[in-house]
Order: C-alpha cells, then sequence, then structure tokens
C-alpha cells in the first residue's frame, strides 16, 4: 500500500479508533469504547501495564486500521522469566485487508514490544475464526495450545 504510514495514535484519532474498535468487539458501545480509549492515551491502563494503540494512515491521515499492544507479565506458550508483548486487539478495515497493512501494524508493535525488553509476541485468537488464524500463521506465530472456556454461574 502506497504512502501507508504506523504511528502512535492521537487524542484526534479517538473516534475513529472507537468506531474501529465497535467493529472489532460489538458487545461494548462506542461510548465505553471512548472511555476505554481517554483513559488509556492518558496512560491510565487496567492492570498498570503499559498500553498502546497503534493506527495506520495514508496521505488522507484518517485512521484506517489499529493494533492495540501491550505488555503483560505472562502469556501462554511464552517463557514467565519476563514480560512478553501482547496483541490485545488487531483490526484492518475491510477495503484495506491484504494490502500489508496488518504486517506493518505487527511490525510497529513487536518494536514497541523490544523498546520494552521483550522477546516475544502472545496473541489469541478465536477457534472460529480462521482469517485471524492465517494473519497470525502468516506472520510467523505459532500455536501453542487450544482452549474452550467453560462458565458456570454460582
Amino acid at each position: 500500500m502506497q504512502h501507508l504510514t504506523v504511528r502512535p495514535a492521537q487524542v484526534s484519532d479517538r473516534d475513529e479508533l472507537a468506531a474501529m474498535r465497535a467493529l472489532l468487539w460489538p458487545d461494548a458501545s462506542i461510548e465505553d469504547h471512548r472511555k476505554e480509549i481517554d483513559a488509556i492515551l492518558k496512560g491510565e491502563t487496567p492492570g498498570g501495564l503499559p498500553l498502546a494503540f497503534l493506527v495506520a494512515v495514508d496521505e488522507r491521515r484518517a485512521p484506517f486500521g489499529f493494533l492495540e499492544v501491550g505488555l503483560r507479565s505472562h502469556a501462554d506458550g511464552c517463557s514467565p522469566a519476563r514480560p512478553v508483548g501482547f496483541v490485545e486487539g488487531w483490526f484492518v478495515r475491510e477495503g484495506a485487508r491484504r494490502r500489508g497493512v496488518g504486517r506493518a501494524l505487527m511490525r510497529a508493535a513487536e518494536d514497541w514490544a523490544r523498546a520494552r525488553g521483550c522477546l516475544e509476541m502472545g496473541s489469541d485468537a478465536l477457534i472460529d475464526n480462521e482469517a485471524a488464524q492465517r494473519a497470525h500463521d502468516a506472520l510467523g506465530f505459532e500455536v501453542v495450545d487450544r482452549c474452550v472456556h467453560y462458565r458456570k454461574a454460582l
């Protein structure tokens, strides 16, 4: 993709970022996404570990993809000896997919994690999200576990 830039999100990206997050995670309202974005952009992250939004933009400067990357104290399949970079969310708008945008976002996230001392990246995808699994495979991730999570109300 020509003129692709990946950069940290800015306050001016808030509404577009909230709209994309709502497409990725539709169970939360746009307003809930805005509140989370505002907190994270202020450095108020859940759990206190660093978290960042990276956005993909072109010459029009409006974000059309994002990757939410953070540090975790551990991740399945990764060494517990040090924190790990973790892909919390990754989204590219439909018209920009299969053009290297997701790859550019992931490379920027890997750089972000390396700059914080990480030697590994972790991520996850729902078991029926084959497109996400193929994207992870294409970028060198390896499957470390498959799991079905259960819940029971008491």
